[in-house]
């Protein structure tokens, strides 16, 4: 049998993709970006925006896209403090990017950070899934599918969670601290082959493989 096609819009190096593909999809990434590291052979280097046209998102049975968040994460502040630009794109992708999903009819998931305005969304935790990093991000779900509560965070368990954002071996005001090394870094996302700024931009593959397991189901 074949496995369902799925879209990964903004797919980074694939941290999303991969848990998709745990889960039983057959996945095609875009971004624009070189995509060296991108997990799988299916890989379409170009601007997302220019390719949101209903007659190409209908050739998919399930859409993922994570539009850039820079505007929304709290770590713009630690940024701002330590003299990094920010690019403010988040805001402007967030309603032309659900706005095409809807009209497509596929259906889709939309990820961001907490937030970020998403409608309802799931949040997910790496402490839920036994990962070290606690990487918090909102999943909204459209066009007929629904995901099950969220597992429950355990940052009890989980104790003083490894940071994935800035650079490796920051001290964060608030006295946390940031990986520090690529080892850490990379068990701590449940990803082993992403370099330190491609992780800071991706999400842990437990995330969308828990996430694929449901959506797999309700479309097939």
């Amino acid at each position: 049998m074949s496995k369902p096609q799925m879209l990964d819009l903004f797919c980074g190096a694939g941290g999303a993709t991969t848990g998709y593909q745990r889960a039983g999809f057959e996945v095609t990434g875009v971004d624009l970006k070189h995509g060296k590291r991108y997990p799988g052979e299916a890989y379409i280097r170009g601007d997302v925006m220019e390719r949101l046209n209903v007659e190409s998102l209908r050739l998919f049975d399930f859409i993922h896209a994570s539009p850039p968040c820079q505007s929304f994460s709290i770590t713009k502040n630690l940024r701002n403090a330590q003299g990094n630009s920010v690019k403010e794109t988040g805001g402007d992708l967030m309603d032309p990017v659900r706005d095409a999903l809807i009209a497509s009819g596929v259906p889709f998931i939309i990820e961001n950070v907490v937030q970020a305005p998403l409608i309802d969304p799931t949040i997910l935790c790496g402490s839920s899934f036994g990962l070290a990093v606690r990487r918090h991000r909102g999943f909204e779900a459209g066009n007929g599918i629904s995901l099950a509560p969220a597992p429950a965070c355990d940052h009890k368990g989980q104790g003083r969670p490894v940071g994935i954002y800035g650079g490796m071996r920051d001290n964060i005001p608030s006295g946390g601290r940031t990986a520090h090394t690529m080892d850490e870094a990379r068990e701590a996302m449940g990803i082993d082959w992403m370099l330190w700024g491609e992780l800071c931009e991706s999400i842990p593959p437990a995330y969308t493989e828990w996430i694929g397991t449901q959506v797999i189901d309700q479309i097939s």
